[in-house]
């Protein structure tokens, strides 16, 4: 593989949080009716104006920094005492110890554990099990590290009460030789969780075949009523053969501050730290301090947001399904909602583009989370419940101008 080719797959004009500077070849020729005008929303990242940050996070940033050199420069892991008052709170909500020593690793944010993560567990050659769809970095960051995908389809459109992962399809893959397996629970995109037999199955496999599962645990507090969440980490899995990735940037709007946490196996935490070392040093010391508010929160914070979340959530339901063709499951857990668009006279790629241009909505298309997805795009839904609908309406909106 050549530095060109390295590269070239780690293409950002789709990601989260990024407009396309340019049209297609051939878009402007296709473009249909005037523009439908109204408040731009980028449903790419959530809106932290609308969801502002958790209480007292600039006052404790603050005192990081009247902290000076002693919060600027902690252990390239974080600072200790940081990790420790973590530790405690991460395994009761987790339902494991966690070793604050040598166990956790502080990141600049989730995707700085991620990567880490990844390039601590493969390296070239290595196979790698993923989920599709699933988070759009975990495939690049493999592609990167010059591993071999073997891909694990879930259907999550059509079952209820679990994400609907392929099990026999993963243990294919351990069987294949697959030594790690990545995913991301809730889902992203689909905004599903996997159900506790599923994630009692995948750890009995990863046990069976020794592997290793890097489990990324965002969004494991915005849980709405009526789910159960199941723990991988505390379940009968080698505490030596997963790692656990969680922060604070989605649900409690502190993506800002860029910070990540990953905790589990010692041996692949130490080698995090390493490659940490010499790519960013350490997470910002400043912003570290502001993980003293994470599971801190005031009483009632956390439920009113799940609650607020929620009524965006069945709005847009409600909007999809009123639409012939759209086809759209419930989200369980976190802000995203992955509809699937009727066939389209033009392809899903341009359609992203053409949805931006003429009605200032900007999504993530679906071709990002897995190659079975281009029919689908992806919003985040933690924004303006008013400005979320409207755009939702000019998206459909759009959906009926280019139906075929």
């Amino acid at each position: 593989m050549t530095i060109q080719s390295k590269f070239s797959g780690l293409g950002t004009d789709a990601a989260p949080g990024q407009e396309v500077r340019q049209l297609s070849g051939s878009l402007g020729a296709v473009l249909r009716g005037d523009a439908i005008t109204g408040r731009p929303v980028d449903f790419s990242h959530g809106d932290v104006d609308a969801f502002t940050p958790t209480p007292r996070s600039f006052e404790v940033f603050s005192a990081g920094v009247e902290a000076g050199g002693k919060q600027a420069y902690t252990e390239y892991r974080g600072d200790l005492a940081i990790r420790e008052d973590l530790a405690w709170r991460l395994a009761s909500f987790t339902g494991a110890p966690v070793d604050a020593g040598d166990g956790m690793i502080i990141t600049p944010g989730t995707q700085g554990a991620l990567f880490l993560a990844v390039a601590s567990t493969v390296s070239r050659g290595d196979k790698v099990a993923i989920v599709q769809p699933d988070y759009f970095a975990n495939r690049k960051l493999v592609e990167f590290c010059e591993g071999e995908m073997m891909p694990v389809r879930m259907d999550y459109a059509t079952t209820q009460g679990r994400s609907g992962l392929d099990l026999g399809q993963l243990e294919d893959a351990f069987k294949s030789g697959a030594k790690v397996f990545l995913f991301s629970n809730p889902n992203n995109p689909a905004g599903v969780i996997y159900s506790r037999e599923e994630i009692e199955s995948i750890a009995t496999l990863a046990s069976r075949y020794g592997a290793t599962v890097v489990v990324d645990q965002l969004y494991a507090r915005l849980l709405y009523p009526g789910v159960d969440y199941t723990h991988l980490r505390a379940q009968q899995l080698d505490a030596e053969n997963v790692v656990t990735i969680m922060g604070p940037s989605k649900t409690e709007s502190l993506s800002g501050y860029r910070l990540g946490v990953a905790f589990g196996s010692k041996e692949i935490i130490a080698r995090m730290e390493k490659l940490q070392a010499i790519v960013s040093l350490r997470a910002g010391g400043y912003s570290q301090a502001v993980l003293r508010t994470w599971f801190d929160e005031p009483d009632g914070w956390m439920d009113q947001r799940i609650r607020e979340h929620q009524a965006i959530r069945d709005d847009l339901l409600k909007a999809f399904r009123a639409t012939s063709g759209i086809q759209v499951r419930t989200t369980e857990a976190g802000s995203y909602i992955f509809p699937a668009l009727p066939q389209l006279t033009v392809p899903g790629s341009d359609f992203v583009r053409i949805l931006r241009l003429q009605a200032g909505v900007i999504v993530t298309p679906g071709t990002e989370f897995s190659p079975f997805s281009e029919s689908a795009v992806r919003l985040n839904f933690s924004q303006d419940h008013a400005a979320a609908i409207a755009a939702c309406e000019r998206l459909v909106a759009l959906v009926e101008r280019y139906r075929v």
